[in-house]
Parts: C-alpha cells; sequence; structure tokens
C-alpha cells in the first residue's frame, strides 16, 4: 500500500470519527505521534495525514497547540458537506437526514428550472435534448440499465437548462450535488426508485410541451409539480430503506406513484396537441 493511499485512507477514518461526533468539536484531534503510534506510521505520514484533515477543512491548526476540531456540521460549506455525507453511510440516520437535505435542494433546484424554462423563450435547439434523451432510453431499455451513466445524462440535461436560463449559482450548486449523489452508490440507486423508463417518459413529455405552440395548463403544471414531490419522496423512502435508517417517509414508497405517473404524463403530452 502506498503512501498516497495510506494517507487518504488514515485521513478519511480520522474525519469519519468527526463527522459521526467520536471527536468533539473544540477538542484536539490526536496528536502527530498518536496519530502514527495507533496507524502503526511515521511521524511524517502522519504529519501529511493531518495535514490532509486541515485542508478538508475538518481541523484547525494552532501553533503550539495542535489541530483543533472544527464544528464541521455548523460551519462547513458544500465540499466538507459532501465528504460529510460520503463518510456518514456507517451511521443510517444521520446519513438519512443528509440525504433528506440532499434531495430537497436538488428537487428545488430542478423543479425551479424546468418550470421557469417552459415558461421562458426557449434558447436550445430541441434536437440537442433529443439525442440524450434518445441515449436515455437506451440505457433505460437496456437488460442491466447503468444508473450512473443515466443519472449523469440528467444532470447534464439540467446543467443544460440552467445555462440557458442564466441561472449560474444554481448550476454551481447542482454540480456539486451531482458530485455528492454519484460518491455514494445508495444515493445514485436510490434515484432510480421507481422504474428507469419514468425518467425518459418525464423528458419527453416535457420535450413535447416545449415544442407545442400552446404550453401547459396551471393544472398540468400542478400536476407535474405533485409527480415530482411524489418521486422524490420514494428516492428518500428508497435511501433509508438501503442504509437501514427507520424514517417517515417510509410509507411513500407505498403510495399509488404509478396511478400519478400516468396521469401526469399523459397530460404533458396533452398539452402539445
Amino acid at each position: 500500500m502506498g503512501d498516497r493511499t495510506v494517507v487518504a485512507d488514515v485521513a478519511d477514518e480520522l474525519a469519519r470519527r468527526v463527522a459521526a461526533g467520536e471527536y468533539a468539536p473544540g477538542g484536539l484531534m490526536p496528536s502527530v505521534r498518536q496519530v502514527a503510534d495507533e496507524f502503526d506510521l511515521n511521524r511524517a505520514t502522519a504529519q501529511l495525514i493531518l495535514g490532509r484533515l486541515e485542508s478538508y477543512g475538518f481541523v484547525d491548526a494552532h501553533r503550539g497547540k495542535g489541530f483543533v476540531i472544527r464544528d464541521v456540521r455548523a460551519e462547513g460549506g458544500v465540499d466538507v458537506y459532501r465528504r460529510l455525507f460520503r463518510l456518514s453511510m456507517p451511521a443510517p440516520e444521520i446519513a438519512a437526514e443528509m440525504f433528506g437535505n440532499i434531495v430537497e435542494e436538488e428537487r428545488g433546484i430542478a423543479l425551479e428550472a424546468l418550470l421557469a424554462y417552459t415558461g421562458s423563450e426557449r434558447a436550445i435547439d430541441p434536437s440537442v435534448f433529443k439525442a440524450e434523451i434518445d441515449e436515455l432510453e437506451t440505457l433505460a431499455r437496456g437488460a442491466d440499465p447503468d444508473p450512473y451513466r443515466m443519472l449523469r445524462i440528467e444532470l447534464g440535461l439540467l446543467r443544460r437548462l440552467l445555462t440557458a436560463l442564466g441561472h449560474n449559482m444554481q448550476r454551481a450548486v447542482l454540480n456539486s450535488i451531482g458530485e455528492m449523489i454519484l460518491e455514494v452508490p445508495e444515493a445514485v440507486q436510490a434515484y432510480f426508485a421507481v422504474s428507469p423508463d419514468l425518467h425518459v417518459l418525464v423528458w419527453r413529455a416535457l420535450i413535447a410541451v416545449w415544442e407545442s405552440e400552446g404550453g401547459p395548463s396551471e393544472a398540468q403544471l400542478a400536476l407535474f409539480e405533485d409527480l415530482f414531490g411524489l418521486y422524490h419522496q420514494k428516492v428518500v423512502a428508497r435511501f433509508e430503506e438501503m442504509v437501514g435508517a427507520p424514517g417517515e417517509s417510509a410509507d411513500a414508497a407505498d403510495s399509488p406513484a404509478a396511478d400519478i405517473v400516468g396521469r401526469t404524463v399523459e397530460t404533458a403530452h396533452a398539452a402539445s396537441a
């Protein structure tokens, strides 16, 4: 095992302890000597590990005192949250709470972008969307759909919409959310809590609306929002199930999603008639 792997692995283990509350904010991280002794390392490598924790934003170095543990949940930025989420998998309740926050933020950005683009002068050639949706459909109908590839395509579609709308800050946040999700297999799988075909149907329906001369009615937009809400409830419920966290969202897994999906897709298609 090379030094770079050792440094990354031990830094992640120490960061996990911070994330789990084993090391309290304001306290001192184990010293260079203590880290070297615990993990059977030389002191130079232990120093690199503590330096990496500082670069992660988990500790602050104080001359003559050591490395002081930060309150990463209260003070950490997006990069810290991303690392906290990945490291929280051994603690199901913490992981589920963090994933719920991620999903809520993603849902807000995605829904706002889709509704705003639907109501705007659409500047993107529909053929650009159709080519990517064709690829999405090919993957969805394959014997073993690749959720990572499908999710990347959908994130790319949303990124195009946000760029066209000039929503640059939302795009940056979406990019960070995508990175968080793609690093955690359970999170990726949860985004396909319903059939991959549903993802294709919704994008096809949106294209039909965008190509129509009219546009969706208020009732159709309300149904679309209902679909989004139900879908994301099922995503959270699926994640909770996979990590073994009890949650109120579990009831959403038994809701009649197929009925609402069917009505919403039919309504969206009707807008193009």
